[in-house]
């Protein structure tokens, strides 16, 4: 190796590290968050170190390739988008609601019906929008119940990062290695129903365990204030992100990207809403916190180890790191691999190297399928493997909700450690 490949490789390792001290430790500056800014300085750094291959660096962001991150940026921000209007019209809320009086007094009936509901919203939406909207709720009924949220708020984290491998659009790493690979959405939804399947009711089992003492108690008479929503409205939105899914599904037929779909019905769902809203006369400032509450911030994130990944590409690391992996087990090699180092450098990071591992040797669909369940279920393990992780710390901060990182990395170490030996078993097995 020479000098500027061991600069690239130090400047990777200090970006990371200090990506993951940032956001574990909320590092702010004037409520702006800095994760973001630490990864874009890190990319500055290594492609300067690079410069003389600048065009090698630059040229995945302007290819038409399915893995140029610009396009699944503006997949992964629009399918934000229409979720995050649902939640801005009160659906979620309401939702948890009538699941909260279904319950009655029964903190086992309310822990499944609670389990259920958010494995279903995960697969057509998101497990971030999922964790954003159910969280804050739980953890104020809970306190409103006298009952403790600790088995509540962990099982829908648990829940939206175990049901998010069902459908490519479950997480930002399914969209970028299915992407990466050309598989399509029935195809990527044919192989993963099973593994998720089995993944989930192993997990389940754990937490029930896990829970048992607590949910046998029962629950005291609380008030929960009645969410009132624009059903038509609602409704509505509902159908547009409905018939987005379709159409996602059966893109591949229609030779159309997926990320054309997605922005089409981000703009007619904003135009809609606008022209709906001016109709009726009513307040129409959902549609723009709906935009406003997307995680701009992701976009300078991706990019900046986007730009990283691709100069250690350059400089030959990806080569010997994919000579390592060759003639393994890539099931069980890859799924453990991206399973661990989602908690050393966080997933994102991860998926765009081992895409870049995987497409530098002989080409292993299995191994893809196995990465995409280790950057789903590496969020169990600890708070670093996913921002999913760190934004759900957060919120129970907010919350006042005691539950620190070294509680979380007691029960995810059990439910991940399951949760990932069953899933690759069955890819494995199928």
């Amino acid at each position: 190796m020479d000098a500027k490949c061991i600069s690239t490789i130090i400047i990777a390792i200090i970006t990371c590290a200090l990506v993951i001290t940032s956001l574990l430790l909320d590092f702010k500056f004037k409520k702006l968050s800095l994760y973001w800014v630490i990864s874009l300085l890190g990319a500055i750094v290594v492609v300067l170190i690079n410069i003389s291959n600048i065009k090698d660096v630059l040229r995945p962001l302007v290819s038409n390739s399915s893995i140029n991150p610009l396009k699944i940026l503006i997949f992964f921000l629009s399918m934000t988008i229409l979720s995050i209007t649902l939640d801005n019209l009160g659906f979620f809320n309401y939702l948890a609601t009538k699941c909260t009086a279904l319950a009655k007094n029964s903190q086992l009936k309310l822990f499944l019906i609670f389990y259920l509901m958010v494995s279903v919203l995960t697969v057509f939406t998101s497990n971030d929008i999922v964790i954003l909207a159910f969280v804050p709720f739980i953890c104020y009924f809970c306190k409103n119940s006298n009952i403790s949220p600790t088995p509540y708020v962990f099982s829908t984290f648990v829940a939206a990062n175990t049901w998010s491998m069902t459908l490519v659009i479950g997480n930002p790493t399914n969209v970028y290695l299915a992407s990466f690979a050309n598989i399509d959405f029935v195809s990527y939804f044919l192989k993963m129903v099973l593994p998720t399947i089995v993944c989930a009711i192993v997990s389940l089992l754990v937490l029930l365990v896990l829970f048992k003492k607590q949910l046998k108690q029962k629950i005291e008479q609380s008030d929960i204030i009645e969410i009132k929503i624009d059903k038509p409205l609602v409704i509505f939105n509902a159908i547009i992100l409905g018939c987005c899914t379709i159409l996602l599904a059966i893109s591949s037929y229609l030779n159309l990207e997926m990320w054309y779909i997605a922005l089409g019905f981000a703009i007619f769902e904003i135009v809609s809403n606008l022209i709906i809203c001016s109709i009726k006369k009513q307040n129409c400032k959902f549609v723009l916190n709906s935009a406003l509450r997307a995680p701009w911030a992701f976009v300078p994130f991706l990019i900046s180890m986007f730009l990283i990944i691709t100069c250690l590409n350059v400089n030959g690391v990806i080569k010997i790191i994919s000579n390592i992996f060759s003639n393994t087990n890539s099931v069980l090699v890859y799924g453990t691999t991206s399973f661990l180092m989602s908690n050393i450098m966080n997933n994102i990071p991860m998926t765009t190297l081992f895409a870049s591992v995987l497409g530098s040797g002989t080409f292993d669909l299995m191994a893809v399928y196995a990465t995409i369940i280790g950057s789903n279920l590496g969020a169990l393990l600890s708070p670093v493997g996913a921002l999913a992780g760190i934004m759900f710390l957060k919120i129970l901060k907010e919350k006042q909700v005691d539950f620190s990182v070294k509680q979380f990395v007691k029960y995810g170490i059990i439910i991940s450690i399951a949760s990932l030996a069953s899933s690759l078993a069955i890819l494995y097995l199928v």
